[in-house]
């Protein structure tokens, strides 16, 4: 098992979920800032955690508070910055996979002009993973976008964000030019179809019943085209410049060898493949249109859409990998959460305290597929385990699930290598604790560094290191060949 020589080791994070400072040197609320924390509602209930209204909107909006509303506050990483970058210096990082938050840079997304000091915020961040000799991986849209939009057009519903976009994104391709090499356009592109709010600014409430997946794959041809647009723009501006797509890679097993189970498996992973298809092979796959057309979808395609999508094609195909899941044709299946999604529950594999499936094998079988569809380099910028943390008297923080989880993806990533895989990054989701994307809380905690906050807000911020802390460690300085 070798990894390649420059092989870019590292951890993920997202804007939204570490930054805090939510209205701070003119930073505009974005559609993270009205996400409230529901500890009466199932954890696993993903619809019911996430669910957003026009009222519930007003609502956010009319206060300040912080604590119901979690992404506000994050880890306040906007001040502390410095201190987390030195952490992930100290473990060695090669590669730090962070967002813009769109709404730093253009409050409301129309503005003419640029905020200065979001820009600065940035480059601040920027020449610091430099001088560290960390390598920026950037996503210009991770569930972030300016709440603005959402209000004002139904969010990506509406084709005037794909200029909006575009002129935020030629801002940080000219700012950023000589700091940042690596960019992703979308962060799970696929997944406005699981929550339309969170990724595309779709108001729900304002959708007519029965129009929903109409409304949502619409949506996702105005991303498709403002990522092929703003792809081509990076290339002109940043020639050596490398930009990538980015899927949730939702490997579907059918749950027994009947012909039925195996069609509605197939007809799963061919869905969850059309998002990358698109943004490498420039064009929309013949299946899927075909089944839009059979479920009475129209989504609408101005005159040279089609020669955008085929010029902007992307370098490299990203993709977040935390568990699989099985299909069945049986209704009455049982069914199991995973990454904000449903799947049938699969007898062979363990599960994490929030019920997602662990499966490393997965993740080479996922590797290998990704790489003979596409042929082009691959990155795993997300993989990880939620999972309760306690801290013991001393302060030490035993987390062996953790290194144990990682050490078997790991392996498995090295013997896709071996097979013939081109990867050339991986960074964990995520190497500090931050607030939780689906649920908003903080104790489910990913990290190798332990933040002191809890779900309600309390706690002094302050970082410590997990037992992971020096394994992961010892796994980038050996270049994956430690995983004892």
């Amino acid at each position: 098992m070798s990894f390649p020589e420059g092989f870019l080791w590292g951890g993920a994070v997202a804007a939204n979920q570490v930054e805090g400072a939510w209205n701070e040197d003119g930073k505009g609320p974005s559609v993270a800032d009205v996400a409230s924390y529901k500890p009466k509602v199932d954890v696993t209930n993903y619809a019911a955690q996430w669910a957003v209204s026009d009222a519930s909107i007003a609502d956010a909006l009319a206060t300040d508070d912080v604590a119901a509303y979690p992404k506000r506050h994050g880890i306040d990483f906007y001040h502390r910055y410095k201190e987390d970058l030195a952490l992930f210096a100290e473990l060695g990082f090669k590669a730090l996979r962070l967002s813009i938050a769109w709404a730093r840079i253009f409050p409301t997304g129309e503005e003419d002009e640029p905020n200065e000091a979001g820009l600065a915020f940035y480059e601040d961040v920027f020449r610091e993973m430099r001088r560290l000799g960390i390598e920026p991986i950037v996503t210009l849209s991770h569930y972030e976008m300016p709440l603005a939009l959402a209000t004002k057009y139904n969010g990506w519903a509406d084709r005037a964000c794909v200029e909006a976009f575009c002129r935020f994104c030629h801002a940080c391709f000219e700012r950023y030019r000589d700091l940042v090499t690596y960019w992703i356009t979308f962060n799970e592109i696929d997944s406005v179809i699981r929550h339309p709010f969170t990724t595309a600014g779709i108001i729900e409430s304002r959708v007519p019943e029965g129009q929903m997946k109409q409304v949502c794959y619409q949506a996702m041809h105005h991303q498709f085209v403002a990522s092929a647009l703003v792809t081509a723009d990076c290339h002109r501006i940043i020639p050596t410049a490398k930009v990538g797509c980015m899927i949730t890679k939702l490997t579907c097993y059918s749950r027994t060898c009947a012909p039925e189970d195996e069609l509605v498996t197939q007809a799963r992973n061919l869905e969850n493949l059309f998002y990358s298809d698109v943004q490498i092979r420039g064009a929309y796959p013949p299946l899927i249109l075909k089944m839009f057309e059979r479920n009475g979808i129209h989504v609408e395609m101005e005159p040279g859409d089609a020669e955008i999508l085929k010029a902007g094609t992307v370098d490299f195909c990203s993709f977040s990998y935390y568990m699989t899941m099985t299909e069945s044709a049986d209704p009455d299946a049982e069914r199991t959460p995973g990454n904000t999604v449903l799947g049938v529950k699969n007898p062979y594999l363990p599960s994490s305290d929030w019920g997602w499936q662990i499966d490393p094998l997965g993740l080479r079988y996922s590797l290998i597929e990704l790489y003979d569809r596409y042929q082009v380099p691959l990155m795993v910028v997300e993989n990880g385990l939620g999972a309760k943390d306690v801290v013991e008297a001393d302060g030490s923080i035993h987390d062996d699930y953790r290194i144990d989880y990682f050490r078997q993806h790991i392996r498995e990533m090295g013997e896709a290598i071996d097979e013939g895989v081109d990867l050339i990054g991986y960074t964990t989701w995520a190497p500090i604790d931050l607030v939780s994307a689906s649920t908003s809380q903080m104790s489910k905690r990913y990290g190798f560094i332990y933040v002191d906050l809890d779900d309600d807000n309390n706690g002094t911020l302050a970082r410590s290191k997990k037992d992971s802390f020096a394994w992961y460690q010892r796994v980038i300085q050996t270049n994956g060949a430690d995983l004892s």
